[in-house]
């Protein structure tokens, strides 16, 4: 019976196997590029918040 179970299983791997749709290199390096875009404008974003939370804290404390 577990024999049966598995032989069953690696062909429904094997079903599965076969639907899936890899993207293609342009696909890969427009999609690497929106990525690496979104890091820098985010990481531009967070530096300006934490620097004006920062002088309105030292503005608070009169440092």
């Amino acid at each position: 019976m577990k024999i049966i179970n598995i032989i069953n299983f690696v062909k429904e791997v094997k079903k599965e196997g076969k639907k899936i749709v890899w993207p293609t290199r342009k696909e890969t390096l427009i999609t690497t590029a929106m990525v690496l875009l979104m890091v820098v404008v985010f990481s531009i974003f967070f530096l300006l918040v934490d620097n004006i939370i920062a002088w309105f804290i030292k503005t608070l404390m009169g440092l």
